[in-house]
Formats: structure tokens, C-alpha cells, sequence
């Protein structure tokens, strides 16, 4: 592997700590919608509540890692992600589960999971219920989900929740899809490719008819998704993710994707404002 491919690991040019709490499930108090992901509330030893998403539910650890790296970098970005964690479940948590389906969920589930701020009275976003956005968050937004390729940001399902007079940004586990094809090893000329290719699904972005600044989101995301930022959000993937890869060699595949990704977001962004005009 060339250097060039690296993810850096000293302080000059590294991530540093990971940047996630270490958290302990203690209770489990309940599911918050039927489906493959199953995401829960659960009550953490600090004594606070945290949505659970688990490694054992059908999308896998690549959701979870998805769900690491984008929400770190959004939040890198500014943009308000609830604060991310990683969350210790003991096998014994689901024997005790009347519900099948969960007992079984979280005993697959055993060791470390995501945990996320819980927001209590958050409403879920719809854009047709009057909670209006500013246009410099949509074209934030939307430059960034371009950025993270995240396919699951529709009007039928924003993902973002209402909470305290203003948006926030929640479930990235559909973003960086091009993972889910990854052969095992760094091929930087087939990763500068996947990362200098247009966002094909902006079109049916919740927030793209209120994004009129896109070309002014550009310069500010990438300055704000510096190599330092990009490094800590994939370091901050816990290596138990990273299970039957090469962890050094995907580690690295995130880092050049995301950088080639950065270097080409001028010309996505432009590619998508030409979508958003012939569609108003």
C-alpha cells in the first residue's frame, strides 16, 4: 500500500483518540419501529437514554460504520447530529425479553453497538408541516448528503427530527453505499472513480427545492471536512466493525474515498444545482 493511501496515525497528521463514549446498556425500555434495523430506547449506566441501533439486525456493522463516519463528519461540517456513542449490550439484556424478535435481536447483539442522544419530544420532520428550514441549512444539508452519497434523506423519509425550534440530522446508516461492494482491498484508481461520480439519487432529496446556495455550501464544506476530520470520523470506527476485512486496508479505503470525494464536491454540487433547476 502507498503512502498516499494511508490513513495517517501520528498527531501531525492523524485522528488522535477516538472520539466516542464508552457506553454500558442497562435496561432495555423499547423498540421504536417494526423493520430490519429494529432501533431501540435503551437506559445507559450514566442513567441517560440512547437510541440503539445493533450489529445484529439485518443491515449489518457497515450500516453502523456508515452511521459513525457520516454523523461525525456532519457534525464536523456543523450541522447538529445528537451525540454519537458506542454502547456495550450484554447477551443477559435480551434472555429476559418476552418480545422474540428482540430477545433474539439483542442476544445476536452481544458486545459493542451505536448508541444516539436520545431527544425526548423530538418530533419527526415533514416537509409539508409548516416547520420551516433556512435555505443555507437545506443547501448544507444537501451538499453534505451528496458528499456522504446518502441515499435515505426522501421526502417520504427525511430522516431529520424536529426538536427544540430547529432540525437535526439522524440515521447515516444508508450513506457511503459504494462500501457494501468493497472487494477487500485498496484500489485507489477504482475508489478515485466511485468518489468523482454524481450523486445519481439528489433528485429525490427532502431539502433540494429549498437549496438554493449550493455553490456557496461547497467552499465551506470542504474546508470544514479537512483531513483531520476525515481521519478522526474513520477512526473513531471501532475495530470489532471492521471483522472479516483487512481493518487497516478498509480504514484506508474510507480515507481516500472521503478525500477524493471532498476534492470532487465542486463538480457534484454543480451537477446537482443543474437537477434542482430542471425540476422547479
Amino acid at each position: 500500500m502507498s503512502r498516499a493511501t494511508e490513513l495517517p496515525t501520528s498527531r501531525e497528521g492523524g485522528p488522535g483518540p477516538p472520539p466516542l463514549r464508552h457506553l454500558v446498556a442497562t435496561r432495555y425500555v423499547t423498540a421504536l419501529r417494526e423493520g430490519g434495523s429494529v432501533p431501540a430506547v435503551v437506559e445507559a449506566d450514566d442513567g441517560g437514554l440512547y437510541v440503539a441501533k445493533f450489529h445484529g439486525a439485518a443491515q449489518g456493522t457497515r450500516a453502523l460504520v456508515a452511521e459513525v463516519i457520516a454523523g461525525e463528519l456532519a457534525r464536523a461540517a456543523g450541522l447538529p447530529v445528537p451525540e454519537l456513542g458506542l454502547i456495550e449490550v450484554d447477551a443477559a439484556l435480551g434472555r429476559s425479553e418476552p418480545h422474540q424478535e428482540i430477545r433474539e435481536l439483542l442476544m445476536a447483539s452481544a458486545g459493542l453497538n451505536l448508541a444516539m442522544a436520545f431527544l425526548p419530544g423530538a418530533l419527526g420532520y415533514d416537509v409539508a408541516a409548516g416547520h420551516p428550514v433556512s435555505a443555507a441549512f437545506a443547501s448544507a444539508l444537501v451538499a453534505f448528503d451528496v458528499f456522504a452519497a446518502n441515499v435515505d434523506r426522501t421526502a417520504r423519509n427525511p430522516n431529520l427530527l424536529w426538536w427544540r425550534g430547529g432540525p437535526w440530522l439522524i440515521d447515516h446508516g444508508a450513506s457511503l453505499y459504494w462500501h457494501h461492494g468493497y472487494a477487500g482491498r485498496v484500489d485507489p484508481a477504482e475508489l478515485q472513480a466511485s468518489a468523482q461520480r454524481p450523486f445519481a439519487r439528489v433528485g429525490e432529496h427532502a431539502l433540494l427545492p429549498f437549496a438554493d446556495g449550493l455553490s456557496a455550501a461547497a467552499p465551506a464544506l470542504v474546508a470544514a471536512l479537512d483531513d483531520d476530520a476525515i481521519a478522526r470520523a474513520v477512526a473513531a470506527v471501532p475495530e470489532i466493525w471492521l471483522a472479516g476485512d483487512d481493518a487497516r486496508e478498509l480504514r484506508s479505503a474510507y480515507w481516500l474515498w472521503l478525500r477524493a470525494r471532498r476534492s470532487a464536491l465542486p463538480q457534484l454540487l454543480e451537477e446537482a444545482n443543474r437537477v434542482r433547476a430542471a425540476s422547479l
